[in-house]
């Protein structure tokens, strides 16, 4: 039988998983983990580059945001469990760590799909890509590997981008989305944060230096982090000055 931690991985039905993840417990690391989570029919995936760009001066416009950015946080909540279901033997506070992440992640999907409802659209109305997911796979074999380049590289880039966002919809006079996102960025730099005390660790149990590590393993995967940065909240998440340099 499986834990109720891997019943929800597996679980397709976005509200369904969401409920499973919020009555939690406990979660820890499995054997023969899959790769792939459970996920509904909808929404289609097709590559970023395919996915259209809207404007956010229409409703539709807006509604893409939202259903793009409540992708982002459905991805989320199976990398959060996948983080901790995938990676045995690492201290009982890594597990709740992440549990915990994947817990905020549920709630901020369905704050974002009861907004998406609100425009009059729903989660999987819209076409979304797979890039989320697609790193997971590729940093499945290692959790030092996982912690640089998920929550450092890709949750960080929230970080940076959500402000613009935020004032972009001021400016349409959006609040209740931005209601939303503000309180998607405050807790995101706790996620971001979680995956830079856990890398370090890794660093430490290895005898690695955190800054050369981090830089090489970017080059490694060939990532580049594109400024600008907002470098208060990647601060507040555990970043030094000398993991941005360009």
């Amino acid at each position: 039988m499986p834990s109720a931690a891997l019943q929800a991985f597996f679980t397709a039905d976005p509200a369904e998983k969401c409920a499973r993840v919020a009555a939690l417990t406990v979660i820890a690391a499995v054997t023969d983990m899959p790769l792939q989570p459970g996920r509904p029919a909808t929404p289609l995936l097709v590559r970023p580059r395919d996915v259209p760009g809207r404007g956010l001066g229409s409703i539709e416009g807006r509604a893409g945001l939202c259903h793009a950015v409540a992708h982002i946080e459905f991805n989320a909540i199976n990398l959060a469990l996948d983080a901790a279901l995938r990676f045995a033997d690492m201290p009982p506070d890594y597990y709740a760590d992440w549990l915990s992440v994947a817990q905020d992640e549920a709630r901020h999907f369905l704050m974002m799909r009861q907004r998406l409802n609100q425009l009059g659209f729903d989660y999987g109305d819209f076409t979304a890509h797979n890039g989320l997911w697609e790193s997971a796979e590729k940093t499945a074999d290692d959790v030092m590997v996982r912690m640089a380049c998920v929550p450092r590289v890709l949750e960080a880039r929230g970080l940076d981008v959500t402000p613009n966002l935020i004032s972009r919809l001021r400016e349409v006079r959006d609040l209740e989305t931005v209601a939303v996102l503000e309180v998607i960025l405050a807790e995101e730099v706790r996620h971001v944060e979680i995956g830079t005390r856990w890398f370090r660790h890794c660093c430490t149990a290895r005898g690695l230096e955190p800054v050369d590590t981090f830089r090489s393993l970017l080059a490694a995967h060939n990532i580049i982090l594109r400024p600008p940065f907002n470098h208060a909240a990647r601060q507040q998440a555990g970043f030094v000055p000398e993991e941005l340099a360009l």
